[in-house]
């Protein structure tokens, strides 16, 4: 799973795969050290300290697109492991230790999962074992996770770059298949900032896989690219994936859009274990 965002110490850092290496954020890593209201102006004038003793920073970074806070990608000062040890060396913080060590970790797993990529799957199984989903469940989960990765690719080959209008098109996805934006569908569910599909039943969850793996295969067949083509081919799959949902209900005589949420689950876990004791 690509994980274009990690956490230190409650601080997350963007991050991007490139040339083969993770290139991190350097203002999201200046705020991870310093906690400064104002990352971006104090790495400005770490550069321009720097300088005057003939330093130059910046040449340890290069330029790459990250998503901003408005959802857009814009260029961003980023650096690779190595750089910013370097980077890390002038800036005073009791934090730069933890974060050497932690940044190292990150790095290691990355190299470890390249090599074995199952290794990346064992890990979401083993946080999905953790939190106390049944087996059943996580087997669906990653399996959704893959394919939607396989849609998302799909998607930046064909000129469809922004956070933002990954968002649309899985709205799109979302509202044919069950008939609610991913929005109206958390609100539904009573979650807030959680990730909907880590609140979904094994039902939900086959059908955003349907509607997923359906909305690819049309994307490729029309060979669907930029946003508005991409938006017809996500509203036709997830088309297919309602209409295997009303098929169901009507036989069923039961809805599969489910209130049923995942809050709570080790908590419930515990209960579970107390009462078998």
């Amino acid at each position: 799973m690509n994980k274009a965002l990690v956490v230190f110490q409650d601080k997350k850092i963007r991050r991007i795969w490139h040339d083969n290496e993770w290139y991190f954020s350097v203002v999201d890593v200046v705020e991870a050290l310093t906690d400064s209201p104002n990352p971006r102006n104090y790495w400005n004038m770490l550069k321009a300290r720097e300088s005057e003793n003939g330093i130059e920073l910046y040449t340890f970074c290069v330029q790459l697109k990250l998503p901003a806070e408005d959802g857009k990608l814009r260029e961003t000062d980023c650096a690779n492991t190595k750089s910013l040890f370097r980077i890390i060396q002038s800036i005073p913080s009791p934090k730069a230790e933890p974060f050497k060590l932690w940044l190292a970790q990150v790095g290691y797993e990355r190299i470890e999962e390249i090599q074995d990529p199952e290794l990346a799957q064992n890990r979401v199984k083993q946080y999905y074992e953790l939190k106390g989903y049944p087996k059943d469940w996580i087997d669906k989960r990653l399996r959704g996770i893959a394919i939607r990765q396989e849609l998302t690719d799909e998607w930046k080959n064909r000129e469809v770059t922004e956070e933002k209008d990954f968002a649309i098109l899985t709205n799109e996805i979302t509202k044919a298949t069950f008939g609610k934006t991913v929005q109206e569908y958390k609100q539904f569910k009573k979650i807030q900032n959680q990730n909907l599909r880590d609140h979904m039943t094994d039902w939900e969850l086959i059908l955003t896989m349907v509607g997923e793996k359906a909305t690819t295969d049309i994307t490729i067949a029309k060979d669907s690219k930029g946003l508005e083509q991409c938006k017809d081919s996500a509203q036709e799959g997830g088309q297919i994936a309602h209409n295997t949902r009303t098929e169901i209900e009507q036989k069923t005589g039961k809805s599969l859009v489910s209130k049923e949420n995942y809050i709570g689950i080790t908590e419930k876990k515990k209960l579970k274990h107390d009462e078998k004791r």
